[in-house]
C-alpha cells in the first residue's frame, strides 16, 4: 500500500467554558499557506494511488450510470402566457440549454441560455438566479463561476439577443430554486440580493435597466446576522416579497409589483418563534403559520391589513398533519401536507374550505415535488412523482376533473423493470423506545441471511425529510446485491414538526442514536451484517455519519462522508463563517455552557479516539461556502494520527468546486462512481 500523507501538527489551543481543546490542524484554515494546498493535493494523490486498482471499475460504473440517462433529452415545457419554457440536453454536453417556443410547441426553438458556452474554459459553472421579465423580452440570470455561490448577474435582451452592459458581482442565486432575482411589472426594474463577507444574502437592491449599477438603490438591509434574506414574487405576480428568516423566526415584506419605486411594507413583524409563509389571491393573502400550531395551520388576511391580529383561521391545527407549503391559484388553493411520513396534496376551492379533495397516488411509498406552475389562472397542477423503483414522472393533475395525466416518465435507456425490485417500510426501535421508519429497496430473490451488502442513507437536520424517491444511480449497487435503506430519523419532518424538534438543539443526539438503531435493525432482521454494512451522508448528513462513526465504530464496515460538518464547536464559535449565526437555533451557541457541553458530547472531531475505525472516504470542495474545506481535512488528519489498524482513510478534495460537487452532469457521475467503487471494494463485492 502507498504511504499515507501525514499532516504536520502545529499545536493550537482553544479554551471555552473552562475546557481547553487542542487543535493541531487549525492552521489548515489559511488557504494562503502553501502547506494547505500541499496537504490537500497529497491526499488526492494518495487516494488515486490507493484506488488505482478500481479505475476500471470506476469507468464501468460511470458508463453504467451514464447508460441510465437519456443524454439527448428535454424537460416537459411549462406554459407561461404565449410561451413554452423548457430545458434540454445534448449527448456529450455537460450542461443544459434553456429554451422556449412561442405560441406552439411546433414553433422554432429559441435558445435563451447555453450553459455549455458559458462554461467554456472553466472547471465549474452553475446557473444561480434565473428570471424572465413579465413581457418575456428580457432575461436576468446569474452565474456562479467557482462554487462559492457568489454569482455575477447578467441581463439579456431577448429581442436582439444581445446583453445589456450591466454586470453585477457578488449577487445571491439560490443553489436549488433559481431564486434571488425578481422583475417588477414595468419590465424595466429589477430587484436583486447581494452577500456579505460571510456570504449571507443580506441586502436588497433596485436596478433600472440602462442605469449605472453604482447608483442602484439599497431597498432593504437585513442587519440581524442571524437572518438570511430571500426574494420571491407571488404566484399571482401582483406582489414582490422579501423573506427574512432564521431557523425559528420569519418575516416577510411586500411591494405591489406595479409600483416598482414604492416601499416594501412589513407583512407581520418578526416575533421570535413565529414562522409563517404567504401567498396572494385576489383581495387576500393566505398564511401558513405555526402560531399556537406546532404542525402549522392555514389563515387568511386582507391585503391591506396583514398583521397577525387580522389573521382569520381557515384550517385549524391538526396534530397528525403537517402543512409544509401552499400554492394559491385563481380558482383553487393547494396545500402540500405530510401525514404518516408521506406527502399528500390537498386541493380545494379558492376559499380553502370548499370542494376539498386529495390527490390519490398509485403506490404506497412515494415522493412528489411541485413544479413551478407559473400559470395563475389554470386548472392544471403539475408535479413530479417517483418512488424508490418508479422513475420520475411529470404529472399534470386536472384540478377540475380529477384526471391524472402523465406528461413524461424519465426514460432509462439501458433498461429498468420495476417488477424486479422489492420496496418495504421497516421500523427500528431507538434507544428511548421511539419507532423510527426506514424505506428499503432491493432486488427480488434476496435472502435474509445477513450476507448482503447494505448502504444506509440519512440526513436528519433542519427539518428536511429524506424522501423515498427514484435515484437511477443507486441501481448500480442494487443490481450488485445491495440493500438500500433510508433512515427517516429525528431531525427531519417525516412524522411532523415534533419529529424535527426532537432531533435538534439539546435533542440532537436522538438523530444519531436513531440512525444507529436503523443499522442494528438491518442486521437483526438479516438484511446485512456488521461486515457488510455501510453508511453515507452529506453535509449535515456528513455530521450524522461522522457522529455515528465515532460513537459506534464497531457497527459499520465502511463510511462515506460527503462535505461533512464535523467540527461543530469550532465552526459554531466563529460568526465569520457562512451559516454560523443563522444556525444558533439548530445546533446551539457554544457561548452557552449547556450547549457547549452537549455539542462536545457528539462533535465528531472532538470524539476521535485511538481505535480501529471503519474504512472511510471523506470528500470536500475547496470553494465550499457551507462546510469549509478545512473541516473534512482536519477531521481526516486527526483520524489518521489517532486511529489504529490499517483500514482505509481517504480524502478527496475537488479543487474546482463548492458544496454540491462538480457542476457538469458527467463530472458529477464520476464523483459518484468513485464513491461506489470505494464501497464495493470495501465490502468485498466483486464484479
Amino acid at each position: 500500500m502507498p504511504t499515507p500523507p501525514i499532516a504536520p501538527k502545529r499545536p493550537y489551543q482553544i479554551t471555552q467554558q473552562g475546557v481547553t481543546r487542542s487543535d493541531d490542524y487549525y492552521w489548515m484554515r489559511d488557504r494562503e499557506d502553501p502547506a494547505v494546498m500541499e496537504y490537500l493535493r497529497s491526499e488526492n494523490d494518495y487516494l488515486d494511488a490507493v484506488m488505482q486498482h478500481t479505475e476500471q471499475l470506476q469507468q464501468h460504473l460511470f458508463e453504467e450510470m451514464k447508460g441510465r440517462i437519456k443524454e439527448d433529452d428535454s424537460s416537459v415545457p411549462e406554459r407561461k402566457d404565449d410561451f413554452f419554457y423548457y430545458t434540454r440536453t445534448e449527448t456529450g454536453k455537460q450542461y443544459p440549454y434553456y429554451c422556449r417556443k412561442h405560441q406552439s410547441l411546433d414553433a422554432p426553438e429559441e435558445i435563451l441560455l447555453d450553459q455549455n458556452a458559458l462554461a467554456e474554459g472553466t472547471a465549474f459553472c452553475r446557473v444561480g438566479a434565473y428570471s424572465v421579465s413579465p413581457d418575456h423580452t428580457k432575461l436576468a440570470y446569474s452565474i456562479d463561476h467557482d462554487g462559492t455561490e457568489k454569482c455575477v448577474l447578467y441581463i439579456k435582451d431577448l429581442v436582439s439577443g444581445e446583453h445589456f452592459p450591466e454586470e453585477i458581482s457578488n449577487t445571491a442565486g439560490d443553489v436549488y430554486d433559481h431564486s434571488g432575482i425578481e422583475w417588477a411589472n414595468d419590465n424595466q426594474t429589477l430587484f436583486y440580493l447581494v452577500r456579505d463577507e460571510a456570504l449571507r444574502p443580506y441586502k436588497l437592491y433596485r436596478h433600472v435597466i440602462g442605469t449605472d449599477t453604482e447608483e442602484d438603490e439599497l431597498v432593504y438591509h437585513e442587519t440581524d446576522e442571524t437572518f438570511d434574506l430571500n426574494l420571491f414574487k407571488t404566484r399571482s405576480e401582483a406582489y414582490i416579497t422579501t423573506f427574512s428568516f432564521s431557523t425559528v423566526t420569519h418575516e416577510w415584506r411586500i411591494l405591489p409589483a406595479d409600483q416598482p419605486q414604492g416601499e416594501f411594507q412589513v407583512f407581520q413583524p418578526r416575533q421570535r418563534g413565529l414562522e409563517y409563509k404567504i401567498d396572494h389571491q385576489g383581495d387576500r393573502f393566505f398564511v401558513v403559520t405555526n402560531e399556537k400550531a406546532l404542525n402549522f395551520k392555514l389563515m387568511e388576511t386582507p391585503i391591506d391589513a396583514t398583521s397577525i391580529q387580522n389573521w382569520r383561521e381557515v384550517i385549524p391545527h391538526r396534530p397528525d398533519v403537517l402543512i409544509e407549503n401552499l400554492a394559491a391559484f385563481d380558482n383553487y388553493l393547494v396545500l402540500f401536507e405530510r401525514k404518516d411520513g408521506l406527502k399528500h396534496v390537498r386541493i380545494s376551492g379558492a376559499d380553502g374550505t370548499s370542494d376539498v379533495r386529495y390527490i390519490p397516488f398509485p403506490e404506497p411509498v412515494y415522493d412528489i415535488t411541485p413544479a413551478a406552475n407559473p400559470e395563475f389562472s389554470t386548472d392544471l397542477l403539475r408535479f413530479d412523482f417517483s418512488s424508490l423503483i418508479t422513475p420520475k414522472s411529470v404529472i399534470d393533475f386536472h384540478m377540475d376533473t380529477g384526471e391524472w395525466e402523465l406528461k413524461k416518465q424519465d426514460e432509462i435507456p439501458s433498461g429498468h423493470d420495476p417488477s424486479q425490485y422489492v420496496t418495504e417500510r421497516l421500523h427500528a426501535v431507538a434507544s428511548d423506545g421511539t419507532e423510527v421508519p426506514m424505506s428499503i429497496v432491493y432486488k427480488k430473490g434476496l435472502k435474509h441471511d445477513g450476507g448482503n451488502p447494505a448502504l444506509l442513507y440519512g440526513y436528519g437536520s433542519y427539518g428536511y425529510s429524506f424522501e423515498p424517491n427514484f435515484n437511477a444511480n443507486r441501481f448500480s449497487l442494487i443490481d450488485r446485491g445491495f440493500v438500500i435503506a433510508i433512515g427517516h430519523i429525528r431531525g427531519g419532518s417525516e412524522l411532523g414538526r415534533a419529529w424535527y424538534e426532537d432531533g435538534k438543539m439539546l435533542h440532537k443526539r436522538n438523530t444519531f442514536t436513531d440512525f444507529i438503531a436503523c443499522g442494528e435493525t438491518l442486521i437483526e432482521e438479516g438484511y446485512t451484517s456488521k461486515e457488510k454494512l455501510a453508511i453515507l451522508g452529506g453535509s449535515a448528513g456528513g455530521l450524522l455519519v461522522g457522529a455515528c462513526l465515532t460513537m459506534r465504530p464497531d457497527l459499520f464496515k465502511a463510511v462515506v462522508a460527503l462535505v461533512p460538518f464535523v467540527d461543530v464547536i469550532t465552526t459554531m464559535s466563529d460568526p465569520s463563517i457562512p451559516l454560523t449565526t443563522l444556525e444558533y437555533d439548530e445546533w446551539g451557541n457554544p457561548e452557552d455552557q449547556t450547549y457547549f457541553e452537549y455539542m462536545l458530547s457528539y462533535s465528531p472531531i472532538d470524539n476521535i479516539q485511538a481505535t480501529n475505525y471503519p474504512d472511510l472516504l471523506v470528500t470536500t470542495g475547496l470553494n465550499d461556502p457551507r462546510v469549509a474545506y478545512w473541516e473534512p481535512a482536519k477531521f481526516v488528519a486527526k483520524l489518521r494520527a489517532a486511529k489504529t489498524g490499517d483500514n482505509l482513510l481517504l480524502l478527496k478534495t475537488n479543487l474546482d468546486a463548492g458544496h454540491a460537487g462538480a457542476s457538469g452532469r458527467y463530472d458529477y457521475l464520476k464523483e459518484i462512481a468513485l464513491n461506489y467503487a470505494f464501497l464495493l471494494d470495501s465490502l468485498g463485492v466483486l464484479e
